[in-house]
């Protein structure tokens, strides 16, 4: 039983990952579970359960992590500008 609620979740942060593209960090919030989850679930257990969908998270992840150094930066411009952006999670 626990192990077809893992596989489910992992699939759902897959797919949503594939699809929007969308961070490690902001994916946790949308399925309200931590980082380390979401991480170990698209790299380690999808790539043991499905290796196509796997390869597209991964090219969504390496994009990411490319791009963070120009995001962070951004959220410092906006932090000292007095400006912060206001998120909201979906389930």
């Amino acid at each position: 039983m626990r192990d077809d609620v893992i596989e489910e979740r992992v699939y759902k942060e897959a797919y949503y990952i594939a699809q929007t593209g969308e961070t490690v960090r902001n994916t946790a919030k949308i399925f309200m579970v931590s980082k380390s989850t979401v991480h170990k679930d698209v790299t380690e257990r999808l790539s043991k359960m499905n290796k196509t969908l796997y390869a597209q998270v991964k090219i969504a992840l390496e994009k990411n992590l490319a791009e963070r150094h120009i995001r962070g930066g951004e959220a410092t411009k906006l932090k000292f500008k007095g400006k912060t952006k206001n998120r909201v999670a979906i389930k």
